[in-house]
């Protein structure tokens, strides 16, 4: 099978359209076209960019889905920085490379539409997703922007040993990421802590993920909200603001998609056990326990007596296993080995060395 394009005399295509219908390299093959309008990063929709390709029964062109990325070098959001600002920069880059930034909600959202078999949830989170890249881009330049200055310095050798010290020292760690990445906006948290895929907490269920999403990004309007409050530059403010805003309608978002599951509350599938799905047991007790809407009412079981927190399956509330005879030897072995002498009082180490204020000791004989 091979592709058939009104361009087949192009090399590329020619090229690609030897490759088997399967391989990576023929179904991702990239055409851009000039005239097709871009976002800053945008997924040409499944039903936006396709392909036509012929199948080895049929002689006519079928329609073929495909998806690819185009990059306009326009940002999403102006960026205009008053002036250059090196420790503000290194603040910004928790947006940039940390747990709540734009990447790690891009790559959220990737990996969740590319599993994801509903139809319009795929295409929001692909949008969505996208949309994180182009807020990446903004918050990249607003740290390259700030950098600016004493990137260019830095480079140059312009300032005295002392002078030079003293701006990248100003505060936090901005020397850290001069010397070690230029100024550039690195793929670290505010603190130089290496992005990480861990930040991606996916799980492969719609009504698991979506409720991750929401406070996702909550948590990254919380950060932008912080952000803004430690800068009084107006243009970085304008584009934080608009950043932060985001965060908000994909909340929306989500928490339609969410809602629009009929069934979306347990998570999952597997119903929970009638016996404790009602039951709130006020494990911390003394002064400060309050009653409300989450432990009192219809709704609720209210546990307090310590005698009904404990065992609460009706059984002896130990922990025991079946072993065979040979593994049951063998942790008796074990534990005979290892045991402790509790007539035993041993001079230590702690003993020998005692001084002021090591306390009571084994008396050395």
């Amino acid at each position: 099978m091979r592709l058939q394009t009104k361009s087949d005399a192009d090399p590329v295509n020619a090229f690609a359209q030897q490759l088997p219908f399967s391989t990576f390299a023929e179904a991702r093959r990239r055409r851009i076209s000039a005239d097709r309008p871009a976002n800053l990063y945008q997924l040409a929709s499944q039903s936006e960019h396709r392909r036509r390709t012929r199948s080895s029964t049929d002689s006519q062109p079928i329609e073929r889905d495909d998806t690819m990325f185009m990059h306009n070098k326009r940002l999403m959001y102006t960026v205009r920085v008053a002036e250059p600002n090196p420790v503000l920069a290194n603040m910004m880059l928790e947006q940039f490379g940390g747990a709540d930034g734009e990447l790690a909600a891009a790559m959220r959202y990737f990996t969740q539409g590319l599993a994801e078999e509903d139809a319009g949830r795929k295409d929001m989170l692909l949008d969505i997703a996208t949309e994180e890249l182009s807020h990446l881009e903004i918050i990249g330049s607003i740290v390259a922007m700030l950098n600016k200055g004493a990137k260019g310095r830095l480079a140059e050798g312009v300032d005295k040993e002392a002078d030079a010290l003293v701006r990248l020292n100003a505060g936090g760690d901005s020397h850290i990421t001069h010397l070690l990445y230029g100024g550039g906006p690195a793929l670290v948290n505010s603190a130089g802590v290496p992005f990480s895929g861990a930040y991606v907490d996916s799980r492969g269920e719609p009504t698991v993920d979506l409720r991750s999403n929401i406070a996702a990004e909550s948590r990254a309007k919380i950060v932008y909200e912080r952000l803004i409050n430690i800068t009084d530059d107006p243009g970085i403010k304008d584009a934080l603001t608009f950043l932060m805003t985001r965060e908000v309608a994909h909340q929306k978002s989500f928490e339609k998609a969410l809602y629009s599951i009929e069934n979306n509350f347990p998570p999952g599938k597997l119903p929970g056990h009638p016996d404790y799905a009602d039951k709130y047991f006020n494990m911390s007790q003394g002064e400060g326990d309050l009653r409300g809407s989450w432990n009192e009412g219809e709704q609720w079981e209210f546990v307090e007596a310590r005698e009904d927190q404990q065992a609460v399956d009706g059984g002896d509330g130990l922990a025991t296993v079946k072993m065979d005879k040979d593994d049951a030897k063998a942790v008796a072995a074990a534990a005979a080995r290892t045991a402790s002498d509790p007539a035993s009082n041993p001079v230590t180490g702690v003993d020998l060395g005692a001084g002021p204020g090591a306390g009571r000791i084994t008396p050395l004989e």
